[in-house]
């Protein structure tokens, strides 16, 4: 049972929606869409799709198999291709609406569509992004939580999220460091792939070079790792942000956690461009989403791929499966 969230319905969400679920032949779980009616109607039209979804006011009225419509901007006028901050609004509502949607259906998992930083901050809600977002709604600060993408040959969880980076090397902690290899090793354990450990990157050079470059894997990193090796996780480093990714596409490490986000996300978008997923670890619900933004220079145009979407719905039902199994 998955809700998924529009996104910004003036960006690249509800096309791949209309797309994917509009043109699959079987649905076999109940899905809700959250988000403005008008924004599938304009994809269903100049797609020649027939509307493939029923209105409910309700969790409860999906109780069966197939695509339902839980509407929010019901007022809403598509600008398809534009940053506007009608877009960054419903965006947000629709984020909320779905949270109080799962604060009392914990069997429902979350997928959300992308969503425009600049047009949801010009909205008045002020987040960097759907992490911290979903973290603020369900009472959790940002330290709660960590951000993981993944793809079939890396997976790659983040200490810290959207900072500058010149804020990167204040924010890490070892603290901060146990908590995303706790959330990361809960993840793997949860889906059975913790036969490997998880690698752990070096914030500098070289991974310091024993402290000539710099102290951060001294003093903060190898103490994490040896914290979280007591609890149980077996994870390994720091190791060389320029050697550990490619040992992770041999075959080495099951996960790799990387200090900041490009450090992780620019070789696994090498690597699964518009395949990964973005996961929220540490939420008392399951949340994937694709990994792409809004794409508004793609809009309306049918070639932007929906491969990112298919595999969050695929990982959201098989991570709530193994969570429902587990309970």
């Amino acid at each position: 049972m998955l809700l998924i969230t529009m996104g910004d319905p003036n960006g690249i969400g509800p096309e791949i929606l209309c797309r994917y679920l509009g043109e699959k032949k079987e649905i076999q779980i109940p899905i809700v869409i959250i988000g403005p009616e008008s924004a599938l109607n304009y994809f269903c039209s100049s797609l020649s799709l027939s509307p493939f979804w029923k209105g409910i006011t309700s969790l409860s009225e999906a109780s069966r198999e197939g695509v339902y419509l839980y509407e929010v901007g019901n007022d809403f006028a598509p600008s398809p291709g534009k940053l506007t901050p009608e877009g960054g609004k419903i965006a947000g509502m629709c984020l909320e609406r779905a949270c109080e949607l799962l604060k009392n259906n914990k069997r429902w998992a979350l997928v959300t569509c992308p969503l425009n930083k600049r047009a949801l901050m010009e909205a008045g809600y002020h987040f960097p992004g759907h992490t911290e977002f979903l973290a603020d709604r369900f009472g959790l600060s940002c330290e709660d939580v960590c951000m993981h993408l993944c793809g079939e040959r890396l997976r790659i969880s983040l200490t810290t999220t959207h900072p500058p980076l010149r804020e990167v090397p204040s924010l890490i902690s070892t603290r901060r460091i146990i908590r995303c290899l706790e959330l990361t090793w809960e993840m793997l354990s949860l889906l059975g792939a913790d036969q490997l450990p998880i690698g752990v990157c070096g914030l500098n050079p070289h991974a310091g070079e024993g402290g000539r470059i710099g102290t951060e894997e001294q003093e903060i990193i190898l103490p994490a790792i040896f914290t979280a090796r007591e609890k149980g996780i077996n994870a390994k480093g720091p190791y060389p942000g320029d050697t550990i990714f490619h040992r992770a596409y041999s075959g080495e490490f099951s996960a790799i956690l990387a200090m900041y986000h490009d450090q992780g996300l620019a070789p696994l978008k090498l690597v699964h461009f518009n395949e990964s997923v973005n996961v929220t670890l540490g939420l008392p619900v399951v949340r994937t989403s694709v990994d792409h933004g809004t794409a508004y220079e793609l809009v309306g145009k049918g070639i932007a791929s929906y491969r990112s979407l298919e595999k969050a719905i695929e990982l959201a039902q098989r991570l709530m499966q193994a969570r429902l199994k587990r309970d």
